[in-house]
Parts: structure tokens; C-alpha cells; sequence
């Protein structure tokens, strides 16, 4: 719903607290009272978020869940990193409706009754924001495998300044996404086209930054990279595969992101 841990865990304890205010012996089903109540909180702290992120310096990206992710399959897509940034896109109503119905499968009533709207309504904004996702995602999916190969290979073509590659490997009109948060270098503008991504690669690269390394973790239960410089966790990295190339890329810089990945366990697979 949020794309912050921070503001999730704040939902949370807030609806909590609510729980524990009612008289839940005359509530018939729990399960629908707190989805409603945590999401009327979502959709408040998404209202207050918007505000906050129209003077956010640079793109902003949401938080990444890294190391295991113990969801049920059915949820696992949902927290895909290029599906929470592509639900950024959406109004925060739509954002609300179509997650209560499409993943966590709530009546169309109780999606009306969460939003203070009609049935009628509440099938508009989901139909909405469906047809709003369905025509942004990638066209051509790819397994697991697939996916990870795609990602060691753009990160070994960006270490050496590979440019052949980097084309062989980039949609035309794939698309990078920066978040440094004003708090580190980071691009203050998505980068349209293979052509701009690869010259602003290459660009970095010739600036002599430092000793850049890259080992391989998960990032919301699917293949992810961090970048190290000097020895230390700069970039997280994440991308959208769409067949056999990358649609979309993701660098995660601003520190107050980076979770404490270098803890123990939370590799996914290889070694530095």
C-alpha cells in the first residue's frame, strides 16, 4: 500500500490500537473490520505521502524488502519492486481499491465502504487502475532465471563499460529510475532510451568514483544486486525484465533506503 516500511509499521500500530478500542465480540468478521480500518489509514498516509514526494528531490522509489520473501505465491508478484513502483503511478483511491480487490480479494462493497463511495464507484476505480497497470507492465514475462542472467549481465556490462553489450541487453525505450533523496549523487530525472542510460553509465564510470564491486541479494522476492564502492553499500539495484531485454532499471542511493544488507543470511546466492 505504501512503499514504506516506516509508514506501514505506523499503519499498523495505529489500527492496532483501534482493534484494541472496539468491542470485537460484536464485530462478525474480523478480517474484513481490519482490512477496512487498514485501509482508510493507508489512504490517508498515501494523501500525506503525495504531498510529501511533490518535494522530494529526485525520483522517489520505494523501500526495498531485502532477503526472503515468505508470502503466499499469490501475493509474491505483488511486491515485486517494478509492480510497488508502477502503483505510484496510481491515485491513491485507485491505489486502495485495486489492491483490496485485486490481491487481497475484498468484496466490492467493502472496498466502497473503506473509500466513503458507491459500488459502482469503487468497480470504476478498480477498472481504472487495472486497465492503468495492464498497459504499463511488460508485454513478455520471464522465469526467475531468465530474470537473474539479465541482471548479472547488466551489471558486468556496466562495471566494464561495455556499450555493445549494454545495447544488446536494453529495451530502445527502457527507462532509468534514480532515487538518491538529495542525500547522495543520483540523477534528479528518470533517463529515457538505451542510448541516455548507457552515455550516463559510461559517464559515471569515467568519473573514476572509487573500487566498485557487486554481489547478488533478493530485493522483494526476486533477483536484485548491490553495488558496492570502496567496499561499502552504495546502489541497490533492481530491474524490469520484458522478454529477452530490460524495460526498466532501478538504483536505489538514498542511505536511508539501504537496509543493513551486508547482515548475515541475506545473501540469495554467490559469493562477493
Amino acid at each position: 500500500m505504501t512503499g514504506s516500511r516506516a509508514d506501514a509499521e505506523d499503519i499498523l500500530q495505529d489500527a492496532f490500537l483501534r482493534w484494541q478500542a472496539v468491542e470485537q465480540q460484536g464485530i462478525e468478521s474480523p478480517k474484513a473490520f481490519l482490512t477496512t480500518v487498514v485501509s482508510r489509514l493507508a489512504l490517508d498516509s498515501l494523501k500525506v505521502a503525495h504531498r510529501k514526494r511533490e518535494v522530494y528531490v529526485g525520483p522517489w522509489l520505494p523501500e526495498p524488502i531485502v532477503g526472503p520473501v515468505t508470502e503466499p505465491v499469490e501475493l509474491a508478484e505483488s511486491l515485486s519492486f517494478a509492480f510497488l513502483h508502477l502503483l505510484e503511478s496510481l491515485p491513491a483511491a485507485e491505489r486502495v481499491a485495486f489492491l483490496m480487490r485485486e490481491v487481497f480479494d475484498a468484496e466490492y462493497k467493502e472496498v466502497a465502504e473503506t473509500l466513503e463511495t458507491s459500488e459502482a464507484n469503487a468497480r470504476q476505480l478498480v477498472s481504472r487502475a487495472r486497465d492503468h497497470i495492464r498497459s504499463r507492465r511488460p508485454r513478455h514475462r520471464v522465469d526467475p532465471e531468465k530474470h537473474q542472467q539479465l541482471l548479472e549481465e547488466f551489471i558486468r556490462a556496466c562495471a566494464v563499460g561495455d556499450t555493445t553489450a549494454l545495447v544488446g541487453l536494453l529495451k530502445d525505450d527502457a527507462t532509468l529510475y534514480s532515487d538518491g533523496g538529495g542525500k547522495t549523487r543520483a540523477a534528479l530525472k528518470p533517463i529515457y532510451g538505451a542510448d541516455k542510460i548507457i552515455r550516463f553509465v559510461v559517464g559515471l564510470l569515467k568519473k573514476g568514483l572509487g573500487e566498485l564491486g557487486a554481489y547478488p541479494i533478493e530485493v522483494n522476492g526476486g533477483p536484485g544486486a548491490v553495488v558496492t564502492l570502496d567496499g561499502r553499500p552504495n546502489t541497490l539495484v533492481a530491474i524490469e525484465p520484458d522478454g529477452d531485454r530490460i524495460s526498466n532499471i532501478y538504483f536505489v542511493l538514498n542511505p536511508d533506503k539501504l537496509p543493513p544488507v551486508l547482515e548475515p543470511g541475506l545473501l540469495s546466492s554467490g559469493d562477493h
